[in-house]
């Protein structure tokens, strides 16, 4: 029978990255922990002192009209942007493409690939000028008489539609990537059969992508609900607190009003959402076993 390895052969090597870990993963994550439980704050004696409260702060984070709505603001962005937007555009992308051209299989793979590699604040400033109320859209609408301000009339959809073109690519990718695989021979079974397209790709096609599918959405989702930049840039959480995701209500709790404990207890409330939407995807996954 084989021996199992000893802890002494492969820690070694191993350790310069567990270290490593611990000290940027681990560490801040714990620290966040502490400090949730207590009034640490960027000024005063609280940040030289800081002091236990218990859960002072969760109280006031639970009871406070303004986590509620940015709780629901933030599953509205994250179900719209990522779970309707990214998925269902990557997807439509990826079979539009499958048997296209490489010409123009490499024009809109360029034109999509583009939007991502940005980085996130030139993205949201590019959208920026897109939206605004003298922007690239409103010149168009002018001629129609349909002109206004849309990151004032629409923040919500703005912010969701800034987000679904910057993150699209990687969905679309990921179901290209996932469609090569997709046995050609159950496809053409299907179509002797006399399935059409719809048939094929839902009875067929979806079924072999699934697990991908699921893996896909786990991502996104978690990407997605971190998201502070794009709409930091394009709205700052306004007007009158439309936009404010929890990720944006922390950082004005935590360094604009100095709150330190206060906003690092609503970023485990962000924590506590980020596992409930991966165990919803985990059990998905489990359940096709």
């Amino acid at each position: 029978m084989r021996r199992s390895p000893r802890i002494g052969v492969w820690l070694p090597p191993l350790a310069p990255s567990i270290v490593l870990l611990g000290l940027f993963v681990a560490g801040p994550i714990l620290w966040c922990f502490y400090a949730a439980f207590t009034n640490s704050a960027l000024s005063g004696i609280a940040a030289r002192r800081p002091r236990f409260v218990g859960l002072d702060n969760f109280t006031t984070a639970f009871t406070s009209p303004n986590v509620a709505a940015s709780l629901w603001l933030t599953v509205v962005f994250v179900v719209l942007s990522a779970v309707v937007g990214q998925n269902g555009m990557g997807m439509l992308l990826a079979v539009f493409m499958q048997h296209r051209g490489k010409v123009l299989r490499g024009v809109v793979g360029t034109v999509v690939v583009a939007a991502w590699v940005l980085p996130e604040v030139v993205a949201a400033f590019a959208i920026y000028a897109f939206l605004n109320a003298q922007g690239t859209l409103n010149e168009v609408l002018g001629w129609f008489g349909l002109s206004q301000n849309w990151l004032y009339t629409a923040p919500m959809l703005a912010v969701v539609l800034a987000n679904v073109w910057r993150g699209t690519a990687f969905s679309m990718l990921v179901y290209q990537a996932a469609l090569s695989e997709v046995p050609s021979d159950l496809v053409e079974a299907a179509e002797v059969d006399g399935a059409g397209p719809l048939g094929r790709f839902w009875h067929v096609v979806l079924p072999v992508m699934r697990r991908t599918v699921v893996t896909n959405l786990m991502l996104i989702t978690l990407q997605t609900l971190g998201v502070f930049g794009l709409i930091y840039v394009l709205t700052a959480g306004g007007p009158d607190n439309k936009t404010q995701t929890l990720p944006l209500l922390m950082y004005e709790q935590a360094f604009k009003f100095g709150q330190i404990g206060y906003g690092t207890a609503i970023a485990l409330v962000l924590l506590v959402l980020g596992a409930v939407f991966s165990l919803v995807y985990i059990r998905s996954l489990k359940a096709e076993v």
